[in-house]
């Protein structure tokens, strides 16, 4: 099977606009009103919850020689009734604001337009133009977009929009959407050191990122995936493992 063929069946073949055609206005996946609600909600009551429950806890724990954490919790439970109360509930609800901040800024928008599409979150906001997707899918819980030399133009993962709404959403725009994943899944291969077909730098790199994978320093992991890329290796994780197919490489 060549691997630039990306096929045809089970997904939609992109359609270009029409001259004439008016374009359509850009859909917006942002995380539901409801979900906000909840997190918002949700998260800082919890916590308030937990805080309040903080001193009765304590007070129960310090009876427990073997319980972790006597320091901390004989600190709490010598506090006045009061004021441990107070500030248990005042403790969880910052932790609870604190954790919807943080889910809040870990949420990747995705905006789809006819010309390109956006993800944005906190951390970064990436735009792939639509004349450079030959292919949209999910795989696993990334989305996956890859140009022309079957190269990934973008893998994001983490909290995103719905597979259900993505998969409307790049439809109605005209973007190669496949249901049926990857179209060149069959060309990806268990990565072993000095496996053949690989260059030295090529398996550094992956040598370099299987450690960073360990310790679950994603921010590394996507870095060296980056600089593989550009050495012409496309990657993809299962249950820890790295698996690997060639792309031509990149001109940068």
């Amino acid at each position: 099977m060549n691997p630039n063929d990306t096929g045809t069946h089970d997904h939609e073949e992109a359609r270009p606009m029409e001259s004439g055609t008016p374009p359509h206005e850009a859909t917006v996946l942002a995380r539901p009103m409801g979900e906000r609600v909840l997190i918002w909600g949700g998260f800082p009551l919890v916590g308030a919850v937990l805080g309040w429950l903080l001193p009765i806890v304590a007070d129960w724990a310090v009876s427990l020689p073997w319980f972790p954490f006597q320091g901390p919790l004989e600190l709490v439970a010598g506090l006045p009734a009061l004021v441990a109360t107070i500030g248990g509930l005042v403790l969880g609800l910052v932790a609870g604001v604190v954790l919807a901040l943080v889910s809040e800024s870990e949420y990747t928008t995705v905006t789809v337009a006819d010309d390109k599409v956006t993800l944005r979150n906190d951390a970064e906001t990436r735009t792939v133009e639509r004349a450079d997707a030959t292919a949209v899918f999910r795989d696993g819980t990334d989305l996956v977009l890859l140009g022309p030399d079957t190269g990934e133009l973008a893998r994001q993962g983490g909290d995103m929009p719905a597979p259900e709404r993505l998969r409307a959403a790049f439809r109605r725009h005209g973007y190669p959407w496949r249901d049926d994943g990857d179209p060149h899944a069959e060309h990806y291969q268990r990565w072993v050191e000095d496996l053949p077909g690989l260059s030295a730098s090529a398996h550094a790199l992956l040598k370099a990122r299987a450690r960073a994978v360990e310790r679950k320093d994603r921010s590394d992991a996507e870095q060296l995936r980056s600089e593989l890329a550009g050495l012409g290796v496309v990657l993809r994780d299962r249950d820890g493992k790295q698996f690997w197919r060639p792309a031509p490489p990149d001109s940068r």
